[in-house]
């Protein structure tokens, strides 16, 4: 299909009609008369060659295909106007703008809240929204990134895509005080018997594949989706949790656990604030770029760098 003949206006009217389903409401919402708005859903359904709305006695509903239009409309709106925001030149000092990152609550409390400190120092126009990881991330991966700012994730879990290197971590065990069962080291037995809390996503995904590469098998009693829930969940059990040393050293003392070693080598965790190509030569995502390999740096002491991991073009369809 050639965009060039398309009215990309109708992308917008497309989206409040799905999302209103109603052409009164859909009209006002983006400034269209109800004539307007009525003549705009006739050629959306003609170009579709099909009704998108269809009457179910005093409201409309979605037909099949308008369904599946209803996802792929929102995220295509998103990028469309991130790519007609783009700049040339960005002063964060007298901007106003919001980055949307992805992140879990570990990458918030270790990394996040440094950088919201320094963007509040540097830059008082800019405000920062941090989105909790989305299930199923790495089927979306592509659709996430072209529609938010970025995603602080560690290697391991996606690849494909530029990102700047922030710093590296360790994985630790967490085990309560009064637990009778672990001495004073913790021991490839302990994992193998005791109960386990686990984060449920697959952000750990490496560092769970290697345990089963030693021959554990975490048996999992409780599992949550927040890293900084863990140390509760293990206080007065016999459970023991893994989590990574930076957050458990934020949270000494919160909670009556011990911090111990791991039984074997662990792999390390390499965090990341990964973009979309979409990102790369605009101003205002370079300044947000920079900033963060600057607060890593200087608060977590690493030397950053920007990598590409891969050609865009050599990814499946969909990414």
């Amino acid at each position: 299909m050639n965009l060039a003949s398309l009215d990309l206006n109708l992308v917008v009217a497309l989206r409040a009609l799905l999302e209103e389903r109603n052409v009164t409401r859909a009209g006002r919402r983006i400034g269209l008369s109800q004539p307007a708005m009525s003549a705009a859903l006739a050629r959306l359904r003609r170009h579709f060659d099909d009704e998108l709305l269809s009457r179910v006695g005093g409201h409309y509903e979605l037909t099949a295909l308008g369904q599946v239009l209803l996802d792929r409309t929102s995220t295509a709106c998103d990028l469309l106007e991130r790519v007609f925001t783009s700049q040339a030149d960005f002063d964060p000092a007298v901007e106003e703008r919001e980055f949307t990152i992805v992140s879990s609550d570990y990458a918030v409390a270790v990394f996040g809240t440094e950088l919201a400190r320094t963007v509040h120092q540097e830059a008082p126009g800019i405000r920062l929204r941090f989105v909790q990881t989305p299930p199923g991330i790495v089927e979306q991966i592509g659709t996430l990134l072209s529609t938010t700012d970025g995603l602080l994730m560690p290697h391991g879990i996606i690849s494909g895509f530029p990102a700047t290197e922030l710093y590296e971590d360790q994985w630790v065990f967490l085990v309560a005080d009064d637990n009778p069962e672990v001495g004073e080291c913790l021991t490839r037995d302990d994992l193998a018997r005791l109960p386990w809390v686990t984060y449920q996503r697959t952000y750990d995904a490496p560092a769970v594949r290697q345990l089963g590469m030693i021959g554990i098998e975490p048996r999992a009693e409780v599992s949550v989706d927040a890293f900084t829930l863990l140390p509760f969940l293990v206080a007065g059990t016999r459970r023991i949790a893994l989590v990574q040393e930076h957050l458990a050293d934020r949270l000494r003392g919160l909670a009556p656990v011990r911090i111990m070693r791991a039984p074997y080598e662990a792999v390390p965790l390499r965090e990341a604030l990964w973009w979309h190509p979409v990102h790369t030569h605009d101003a205002a995502h370079i300044w947000l770029r920079e900033t963060a390999a600057r607060v890593a740096a200087s608060v977590l002491g690493q030397d950053i760098h920007e990598v590409d991991e891969g050609d865009p073009a050599d990814r499946s369809p969909g990414y």
